[in-house]
């Protein structure tokens, strides 16, 4: 399949990972098993050395979750991929890869919910301490949160929900000169529309419950490694270059090199935490990622449209949208994004937060659930849900007002897409 690595991203998508064999299926098989059989244990023990790549329990990998993982490395542009069983367990196993009790990362404030609940609250309580800074800081400011024991710095490519756009050179930049991986969670563009490593990043993240499944039916998560962060110059890495106990004193970083950081996660982090995907998760994932280049094509032009109709519809107040001229984020869409802005929008209704309310509960078409990236289109109220764990400060910090509510713009007609929301912003009392 190396010749597949030289083709435009659209063959990747359709062929990347998987060649059937002469007379074998055409399609990715599931392998829904838990072991793979052997003949002798001199083969069984290679494995446990790492000294052989075969398969030998499904926790720590399976030959459809592979071609899973692969396949997102290649549509990366990665030297490998590791599945997880969610996007918040693939955000846990990055940070515990090289982070421990002591340890200090930065992330930008403009994140999901869920990670920033994870970062504020669950690692610090393994003792991993979190500065949240504003993203949009100059680069000057954002140094001034290193510490001697930080580990990484971290940001999303489209903040999720405040559409907040990542300044890939600045942030990259600030790693660089910390001497730390640049982390970047990709989920809501998806590789379809930026790709971080083109742009700095070492390691990128993927919850593929949204966008690389795209039709809400199976939850995943996904770290690709860049390949060129270099573990051994800073000295701030030992798990990464010293000798590892449980593997006979073997040095990932000096064994696997280009991999080691995925080498770990699986070695280390599958084996000791079990987040594992199901093949048949892997599986539907993979099959999604086909038609991941038409369907964000489709979503970046709806949510555009949508946008520009409620930017002048009598009964919204605002609207956020990075694809918009005269967005705050519209030059840097335009620099990282040029084929598309993505599929979220954000905007407010007139009346506040109750207006809203009373907006949501109108709606016919689209849906209200907890989720984005789907090809139907659905909305939420981020304060009162995903993140209701954090304060109203903290909330506000990361773009979210009380009133915003989150459009996950599917691919229906447009014409319908917009015909619901008028109706339902003209029943607000």
């Amino acid at each position: 399949m190396n010749e597949i690595k030289d083709m435009s991203f659209e063959t990747k998508c359709v062929h990347g990972a998987y060649k059937a064999e002469s007379g074998q299926p055409q399609v990715l098989p599931i392998i829904q098993n838990t072991t793979y059989r052997y003949y002798n244990s001199e083969d069984v023990a290679e494995l446990f050395d790492l000294e052989s790549a075969n398969f030998m329990y499904t926790r720590l990998g399976s030959p459809t979750v592979n071609a899973l993982e692969e396949k997102m490395a290649l549509l990366e542009g990665g030297s490998a991929g590791i599945a997880a069983a969610s996007g918040m367990a693939a955000s846990f196993i990055t940070i515990c890869n090289i982070c421990q009790a002591g340890d200090h990362i930065i992330s930008a404030a403009n994140i999901y919910g869920g990670t920033h609940n994870l970062f504020g609250v669950s690692l610090k309580k393994l003792g991993i301490e979190i500065t949240f800074i504003n993203q949009d800081l100059p680069l000057k400011e954002i140094l001034k949160a290193q510490r001697p024991e930080t580990k990484a710095i971290f940001g999303e490519t489209i903040g999720n929900p405040a559409l907040s756009i990542l300044d890939f050179d600045k942030f990259s930049k600030a790693a660089q000169t910390m001497g730390v991986p640049f982390i970047v969670d990709n989920t809501l563009a998806s590789p379809a529309l930026c790709r971080p490593i083109e742009h700095g990043a070492d390691i990128v993240l993927h919850s593929t419950t949204k966008y690389a499944d795209g039709h809400a039916s199976c939850v995943g998560g996904v770290v690709v490694e860049a390949g060129t962060f270099d573990w051994s110059a800073s000295g701030k890495f030992p798990g990464m270059v010293e000798p590892d106990e449980s593997y006979h004193g073997l040095s990932f970083y000096n064994k696997f090199n280009e991999t080691a950081f995925s080498v770990r996660l699986r070695a280390v982090m599958l084996r000791d935490f079990g987040c594992t995907m199901a093949p048949m998760n892997a599986y539907l994932t993979h099959q999604g990622l086909q038609t991941l280049h038409l369907r964000m094509e489709r979503h970046s032009e709806n949510a555009l449209a949508l946008a520009e109709y409620l930017q002048n519809h009598e009964m919204v107040d605002w609207v956020l949208y990075p694809g918009l001229k005269g967005d705050k984020y519209f030059e840097l869409a335009e620099k990282y994004l040029p084929a598309g802005a993505g599929g979220v929008l954000c905007f407010g209704v007139k009346g506040g937060k109750a207006a809203g309310e009373n907006f949501l509960s109108n709606l016919k078409l689209t849906s209200i659930v907890v989720h984005v990236g789907d090809i139907r289109t659905s909305v939420l109220h981020p304060a009162s849900t995903t993140h209701r764990q954090l304060s109203e400060e903290e909330q506000i910090a990361g773009g979210i007002k009380p009133e915003l509510i989150r459009v996950s713009v599917g691919l229906e007609s447009i014409e319908d897409i917009k015909a619901d929301f008028n109706q339902a912003l003209k029943a607000v009392k």
